[in-house]
């Protein structure tokens, strides 16, 4: 399984995914799921999946390809971000359709996909791509998309995320989201890939790998048990008609 998490905010883009995948609880292994591409002080484009290995992978490999061999329409030659997830769907519909044209087979090839990044002159945008190929915009009100095993993760970020939050504060409240997915579910695991994009930087940031020993993730996830904790002992007792 996977998770994956994606930020559209104010002042910029805030990307997090896990490299877990698994066959059986004897086969596990890891695989990066999140993708950079761009052209600096031009374009930044990041892509996260979820689903199917081999269908995410052909995907990845297919907008390479015709990156390398420069086929036209490619994500350097599209003219918007929307213009750019239209094409990533269209891409997994026929990586889809060239494995099976069995419509009844097609959810065993599923997979799902996160498209975020910005274009010189345009805002920054956030997609949600369905394994049919079509897809959803993050807004001000919804500005945070999740894809694979996400519902260990999704409290902390509707109770907390804003979109007028600072990055910081947002990478804290994706770290633990994520923290708590590790600690509930064992098919999302160690490394996590994590890339931060600030608005209209137009850079192509490196990103981190966070392991398993990395001091600051193990800070956070230490402290926020503590946080909940000692806030679970300060809340107020339950009357009598409750322990009746």
């Amino acid at each position: 399984m996977t998770y994956c998490c994606a930020l559209r905010l104010k002042d910029g883009l805030v990307f997090v995914s896990d490299t877990r995948t698994n066959a059986g609880v004897d086969h596990i292994s890891v695989f990066r799921k999140l993708y950079t591409f761009g052209v600096q002080g031009e374009r930044f484009i990041t892509i996260q999946t979820s689903g199917n290995l081999a269908t995410t992978q052909a995907v990845i490999g297919h907008l390479n390809n015709h990156l390398e061999l420069k086929q036209e329409p490619n994500l350097y030659s599209v003219n918007t971000m929307f213009e750019m997830a239209e094409l990533i769907g269209q891409t997994l519909r026929k990586v889809i359709a060239d494995v099976t044209t069995d419509i009844n087979e097609h959810s065993n090839y599923y997979c799902s996909l996160l498209l975020g990044g910005q274009i010189q002159g345009a805002d920054m945008q956030l997609y949600n791509i369905y394994p049919q190929g079509n897809c959803i915009n993050a807004t001000e009100d919804t500005p945070y998309f999740q894809i694979g095993e996400s519902k260990y993760g999704k409290p902390i970020l509707d109770r907390a995320l804003g979109y007028e939050m600072p990055l910081d504060e947002a990478v804290r409240c994706c770290l633990i989201s994520f923290d708590s997915t590790l600690r509930s579910n064992v098919s999302v695991g160690m490394p996590l890939d994590m890339l931060i994009y600030k608005k209209d930087s137009l850079d192509i940031p490196h990103g981190k790998r966070i392991y398993q020993e990395d001091p600051y993730f193990r800070q956070l996830s230490k402290q926020w048990s503590d946080i909940l904790r000692r806030g679970l002992q300060s809340l107020p007792i339950p009357t009598d008609d409750y322990l009746e």
